[in-house]
């Protein structure tokens, strides 16, 4: 069974689930107002519920991803063989994001235990910290958005190889043949598909490479087109036989490292060889009796979340009234004073803070004590860690996935920009990234999502660079959820508010996922909202307290997977997607 995103629902309040019986409606409303407050409360039936089943779950950017991972489970296999299988399959059919030429994290509970793969995109041997700066040591934005100058060394090829060697259980060519077929066969251009390369026209037309294949005759195809991508399909089949080697050495990573020399770039064949991805240790913290885990650095996401929900529970944040200016505001100001902290974030090897010393409880209560629960700071008053120096792209994609065993997988990964750097490799058939974008080129200025960041994250040699990806799963009482999202900057707050709908207001998983969202970042200082994510009562209550509001079209695209206590299983894709979401077998069960 699979759920399109794109279907009739229209978008709707935060505030989409029942809280009080009717008799008791009237009267909560009227205290609200008495007490400044604004709440919304419709039905709870005004969302659907996640489609349910048993024997494992996936939740993905496109259909034809999530199916092969569902394929996957129908196999025998676990949520690491479907998650691999499906990010696969993004990188044919969803080729703005979808990525061999990229890289990401996974965050992986498999039998009780947590596990985190970093395969983030490192810089080749040959970057050098003023290579997107002009003679007066100002940023050149396009050097680092625009060809393979922009290009980080990619970890995908290797980072899916070995989270599937390490806990894989069909083989190798197994996994790997979806997305193989899909290339070789041919998909169905998307609508999604088809904005997008209209979108970015301009970008795939500088390079004849992309547009002998993206754009034919000049115009990019047409939604329901037929595309086939013979090379792709070649590569995945040496993929298949021979893993990671296929793309990053032999003809492969000559191939990447001519198409580099020629426009411009300093990625070479051996970056690609010396390329490994990195286990780490988890970021991991208790919120509202639920145990969570996240990526540590180089991704800025778990202390982000880590450090907005400590806040908000020492504020006791979950007792104010839910969809009001005061929860708001209080969930803005945590995340001003996170993302203050981000400022100092990097490459683990650079940084001067680590997760340990953003989570400690001293530092906690610090940043909890600061916030005026009246008043927004404004943002040039909150520095980060003391003692810090002065002075990402929403073409990513999120998939989840979950097996009949209760292990669950969340998986994100990035090209960064809209079909990364614009080049398609020929012979080779993968987008390079655009990830040097993700550095400080110059610390202190804003990069091209506004994030303004410090001289951990500036360009050198082999580091890697700050990610705002933020997959992410928690657990409680024989639950499990597994979530996460694209959206560059705005990654952190789309996962964090889908997470405390469902763990602290108790939503379904689909509402918690459906609901419109905020963000603020610190920098630039105001808060974005989707449009139907403030009443008018309670935006004109935000701008008493201080508050700047920008209205937006879209936080985050959420996908996520549940196991119950009972190992039946649930998936939600987001509606802002489009997503698609499926299970094994559709239960029965009441919910």
């Amino acid at each position: 069974m699979t759920r399109h995103a794109a279907t009739s629902r229209k978008p709707r309040s935060r505030a989409g689930r029942t809280i009080e019986p009717a008799r008791l409606r009237g009267i909560v409303l009227l205290l609200a107002a008495v007490a400044g407050i604004v709440l919304s409360v419709p039905s709870r039936a005004a969302y659907p519920p996640a489609v349910r089943g048993v024997g494992g779950a996936v939740a993905s950017a496109a259909q034809d991803a999530t199916t092969a991972g569902i394929e996957m489970l129908g196999r025998g296999g676990n949520a690491v063989d479907a998650a691999v299988a499906t990010a696969l399959v993004l990188a044919v059919v969803h080729p703005e994001a979808g990525n061999l030429g990229g890289g990401g994290f996974a965050v992986v509970r498999m039998d009780g235990r947590v596990y985190t793969l970093d395969f983030r995109e490192t810089a080749p041997a040959a970057a050098t910290s003023g290579m997107f700066l002009d003679r007066k040591g100002r940023p050149v934005a396009e050097r680092s958005l625009v060809g393979p100058l922009a290009a980080g060394v990619p970890g995908s090829p290797a980072g899916l190889w070995t989270l599937h060697h390490r806990f894989g259980k069909l083989p190798w060519p197994t996994v790997v043949a979806p997305a193989m077929w899909l290339a070789r066969d041919g998909f169905v251009v998307s609508e999604r598909l088809a904005r997008d390369l209209e979108a970015s026209r301009d970008l795939l037309a500088r390079f004849p490479e992309t547009a002998a294949v993206w754009l034919p005759g000049g115009t990019p195809p047409a939604a329901g087109t037929l595309i086939r991508l013979p090379e792709l399909a070649a590569l995945l089949e040496a993929y298949s036989k021979d893993g990671p080697n296929a793309i990053t050495g032999g003809p492969a990573g000559a191939a990447i490292e001519l198409a580099s020399r020629r426009h411009g770039g300093v990625l070479r064949a051996a970056d690609l060889a010396a390329f490994r991805p990195v286990w780490r240790n988890p970021v991991r913290f208790a919120a509202w009796g639920w145990e969570v885990a996240s990526m540590d650095l180089p991704s800025s996401g778990g202390i982000l979340l880590g450090e907005s929900a400590g806040m908000l529970q020492r504020l006791h944040w979950e007792r104010l009234p839910r969809f009001g200016a005061r929860a708001d505001h209080l969930l803005v100001e945590a995340w001003r004073r996170a993302y203050a902290d981000r400022f100092l974030l990097g490459d683990p090897l650079t940084c001067p803070v680590n997760a340990g010393q953003l989570l400690s409880p001293a530092w906690l209560d610090r940043r909890a004590r600061s916030i005026d629960p009246a008043r927004a700071t404004p943002s040039e008053q909150v520095g980060p860690w003391p003692g810090a120096p002065s002075g990402e792209s929403r073409q990513t994609t999120h998939l989840s996935t979950a097996d009949a065993q209760g292990n669950v997988v969340s998986l994100t990964t990035t090209l960064n920009g809209l079909f990364g750097c614009g080049l398609m490799v020929p012979g080779v058939g993968i987008f390079l990234n655009n990830e040097m974008d993700d550095f400080a080129a110059a610390p202190g200025q804003p990069n091209q999502f506004g994030l303004i960041q410090g001289k951990a994250n500036a360009v050198a040699p082999g580091r890697r660079m700050l990610s705002s990806m933020s997959p992410t799963v928690a657990w409680k009482n024989g639950q499990v959820i597994a979530l996460g999202s694209p959206g560059g900057s705005r990654i952190p707050t789309a996962t964090l508010q889908a997470l405390l709908n469902f763990i602290v207001y108790d939503d379904g998983l689909q509402a918690a996922v459906d609901r419109p969202r905020l963000h603020h970042q610190w920098q630039p200082d105001r808060i974005d909202a989707e449009p139907d994510a403030l009443a008018p009562e309670t935006a004109d209550a935000l701008r008493r307290m201080g508050h700047r509001i920008r209205i937006v079209p879209r936080l985050g695209r959420v996908n996520a997977v549940r196991v119950l206590p009972d190992s039946r299983v649930e998936a939600a894709a987001d509606p802002r997607g489009p997503g698609f979401a499926r299970v094994v077998a559709i239960g029965r069960s009441p919910r």
